[in-house]
């Protein structure tokens, strides 16, 4: 919606008022260029008003797919980390085991 701003009537009305012609023509221009260039309707309201439900309904979006593979990859990666600790573990027992036997075969030589 654009408001319409009758300069001739506003420069009339400072003049009445008793500010000079050339003020009152110049004040009048000065608004209609630099006041009611920037004001803002209900409707430019409501449709910037709406963009921004539209933006964050799909930043809230954007971020549950984000949150699904950071999910997804610790998952992965905790399950790869168990698997390697389990190797490891496993590792270590047998070799704990292994040493244990030649200890043992030692001692029986002994």
């Amino acid at each position: 919606m654009v408001y319409a701003f009758d300069s001739l009537s506003y420069a009339r009305r400072l003049e009445a008022s008793g500010i000079p012609r050339d003020t009152a023509n110049a004040h009048a221009e000065a608004v209609r260029d630099y006041i009611m260039s920037d004001l803002v309707t209900k409707s430019d309201l409501n449709a910037t008003a709406d963009m921004l439900r539209r933006d964050m309904d799909q930043l809230r979006l954007d971020m549950v797919a984000a949150t699904d593979r950071l999910r997804a990859d610790v998952a992965h990666k905790s399950d790869k980390l168990a698997l390697q600790l389990t190797v490891r573990l496993g590792g270590m027992i047998i070799a704990g085991v292994a040493a244990l036997g030649f200890v043992l075969a030692y001692l029986d030589k002994v």
